[in-house]
């Protein structure tokens, strides 16, 4: 069990420091590298209200959260951080040249981490342990 942690935690500090680098890079890094074009912003599935990028990125990254931390005292701290860092990143984007602040960037990295806990509360409550 403490190697499924220490899996869980490295998982979460890479994904923590690739999406902190993507986010602040001027440009799209992934569009640089796939397009060789820095200007085009790849997407998995199209957006609708909210970006589903972004929805999928924090999501992922919350998911690891949770099981990298997954003791009750640890979770409101890692909540706080992911909602934090959900808002700081898309705010940076008013500041960095050729990115753009969206509303549903923003909407989809909130709900990404407050869909997650919710799921992972409605698990505790229902199949506790």
């Amino acid at each position: 069990m403490k190697n499924y942690k220490k899996f869980c935690r490295i998982v979460f500090y890479l994904a923590n420091f690739f999406l902190i680098v993507l986010y602040t890079y001027p440009g799209s890094f992934i569009g640089c590298y796939f397009y060789k074009d820095c200007n085009i912003d790849p997407k998995i599935i199209e957006d609708y209200i909210i970006s589903f990028n972004h929805f999928l990125a924090f999501a992922v990254l919350t998911i690891f959260g949770l099981l990298a931390f997954s003791k009750d005292s640890k979770i409101k701290i890692l909540t706080f951080y992911l909602l934090s860092i959900s808002i700081i990143l898309e705010l940076l984007h008013l500041l960095i040249p050729v990115r753009t602040f969206q509303f549903s960037d923003l909407a989809g990295n909130i709900l990404g981490v407050i869909i997650i806990i919710i799921l992972y509360f409605l698990k505790n409550v229902f199949f506790q342990k």
